[in-house]
């Protein structure tokens, strides 16, 4: 009789058990976690604890209460107009900007001295930026003066530096060299070969747009407005400068709740920047569901 040889089923190898090891290479980011930790986390901490807090430390909901106020929820209310209406108008002027700068037929030497403007003006704002403004187009500036030499005068037409409108200008003086610095990568992606690609199957100009170029660069707008938003919404000193407080901003009321000598409450400056925060957050969540209907397109 022939004897069954037993089946040895191979044994699958264990896997191998993974240990810690320590890597030198965290020392590369751990600079910027300390400055994240001592001054993105830590403050936020503070405002959010501060907001449930009296002048003299005990717990309350009175300051939240007060952000109810009509000049309070005016202040709110002008802050997102300013900073809506600066963020829309600047992502377009930049945005066309940007085109010309990448796609455009314009001489190496133009595009190269309007990138470099652009990155010089995008951090030109706050007093000087406000001064410059007040000398050039005040009430008492140059180009003011040589408009009425010829016949103009700006402030009897109704133009008003000091205004919501004025300010506005100012802003924008800031807000589109950041548009162009913020849309010039997204409009360097596009490549040629895909506009005469739609060109070839009888696409039109307005159907290269609508179906190839803004579906690619919609994250990179959404993306641009929403920083340009928030760089709208928290400026201060330059909205102070310009107008001395004449124009109800929230970056304008934390400083005089926190810093001013007859308004003084820094429980309800803390208040005002949780509010300021919750607005941003929220922005964000609408940034998130916009760029999740935009990805649909490029499926």
């Amino acid at each position: 009789m022939s004897s069954v040889q037993p089946v040895r089923l191979p044994i699958a190898p264990s896997a191998p058990v993974r240990r810690f090891t320590w890597s030198w290479d965290w020392l590369g980011v751990a600079p910027f976690f300390a400055f994240a930790i001592a001054f993105l986390f830590i403050p936020a901490a503070s405002i959010f604890i501060r907001s449930f807090q009296d002048s003299s430390g005990s717990p309350t909901l009175q300051n939240i209460f007060d952000l109810t106020q009509p000049f309070i929820l005016s202040a709110f209310a002008v802050s997102i107009r300013l900073s809506l209406f600066t963020a829309l108008l600047g992502c377009l002027i930049g945005g066309l900007m940007a085109y010309a700068i990448t796609l455009g037929n314009l001489p190496r030497v133009v595009r190269s001295s309007l990138s470099s403007f652009s990155g010089v003006a995008a951090n030109f704002a706050g007093v000087p930026l406000a001064f410059a403004f007040i000398a050039t187009l005040g009430r008492l500036g140059m180009v003011t003066d040589w408009l009425k030499w010829i016949g103009l005068d700006l402030y009897q037409s109704g133009f008003n530096i000091y205004t919501f409108w004025g300010l506005s200008f100012t802003y924008l003086y800031f807000q589109i060299p950041l548009a162009v610095l913020m849309l010039l990568p997204a409009f360097d992606g596009l490549k040629r070969e895909w506009r005469e690609a739609a060109e070839n199957l009888g696409g039109s100009t307005w159907d290269y747009w609508r179906y190839v170029g803004l579906p690619i660069l919609a994250p990179s707008i959404l993306g641009t407005l929403i920083l340009m938003f928030g760089n709208a919404f928290g400026a201060q000193a330059t909205a102070f400068a310009l107008t001395g407080g004449q124009i109800n901003l929230v970056s304008i009321l934390i400083g005089a709740q926190i810093s001013g000598d007859a308004l003084q409450n820094p429980g309800l400056g803390n208040a005002l920047a949780l509010g300021m925060v919750v607005v941003m957050a929220l922005s964000i969540a609408v940034y998130g569901w916009l760029q999740q209907r935009v990805s649909r397109w490029l499926q």
